[in-house]
């Protein structure tokens, strides 16, 4: 949603496919949270008040006819671990990692993002979904290739995953030392960007969908938005403190 609707629910539609997966990704307005976290800020580590967080939560999970209380979050480290789920954490400690994946229909899973790249999949016949935090460490790590494993391993078919990601710093903003980008192209060169002042870039997004094609998953779909170019969105690189956004995948 835009600026102008900031007093609407939270959280943009989602998508809905005939086969019963949703896909949906936040922008920053429409919550309670105050600057530098304005408005629908959903980081429960990121110095905002946590009842703000859980009313911008709840604001965001309802406006999608989601349950707050079943909504599956993650403890982001910048890694590549995976964790199958099979219920909400309920008083069990977020465990660290940066995907999670799930058999369990009507059970959402959800992705934190200020820059990183937010990959969704979805093979609804196989009734496989899983979330993933791709920033750069991640993609370079191989977070989307292990998700893809762990989905594959509960039945998934890569040529059946559908496969989603949502707003992240483009590959003309994401400046990096020439260093960081030899060694980040070693890995995947898809990534391997210049910005558009003509320096040394690194495109998360790209690595991505690169991965994804080589693993076999070509029904995919990128978001236009650059979250630094933004202002609808926020921006680690570009404001430091700020807030998170969110993606959500689930199927019926």
């Amino acid at each position: 949603m835009g600026r102008s609707e900031a007093a609407a629910p939270a959280a943009a539609t989602a998508e809905h496919s005939a086969n019963g997966a949703h896909f949906a990704f936040t922008d920053r307005w429409g919550g309670v949270s105050a600057v530098p976290y304005e408005e629908l800020n959903l980081g429960g580590a990121v110095g905002d008040e946590p009842e703000a967080v859980r009313t911008n939560r709840a604001r965001a999970a309802r406006a999608l006819g989601l349950d707050p209380d079943r909504v599956v979050w993650m403890n982001q480290v910048h890694g590549r671990e995976v964790a199958v789920v099979d219920a909400p954490w309920g008083e069990r400690p977020v465990p660290e990692a940066d995907a999670v994946v799930t058999t369990e229909r009507g059970l959402p899973l959800a992705v934190l993002t200020a820059d990183c790249t937010p990959v969704l999949l979805a093979d609804p016949e196989a009734g496989v979904i899983a979330a993933a935090h791709a920033g750069r460490p991640g993609m370079v790590a191989g977070v989307v290739p292990a998700t893809v494993a762990a989905m594959t391993a509960l039945g998934a078919d890569p040529s059946r995953i559908v496969a989603r990601t949502g707003p992240a710093v483009c590959g003309r903003c994401y400046e990096v030392p020439e260093r960081m980008r030899a060694e980040v192209a070693e890995v995947e060169r898809a990534a391997f960007a210049e910005t558009s002042w003509g320096t040394p870039a690194v495109d998360v997004t790209a690595g991505v969908h690169a991965q994804l094609e080589r693993l076999g998953v070509h029904d995919r779909e990128q978001s236009p938005v650059c979250t630094l170019e933004s202002g609808d969105h926020f921006s680690y690189r570009r404001d430091r403190t700020t807030g998170r956004l969110a993606g959500y995948v689930w199927l019926d």
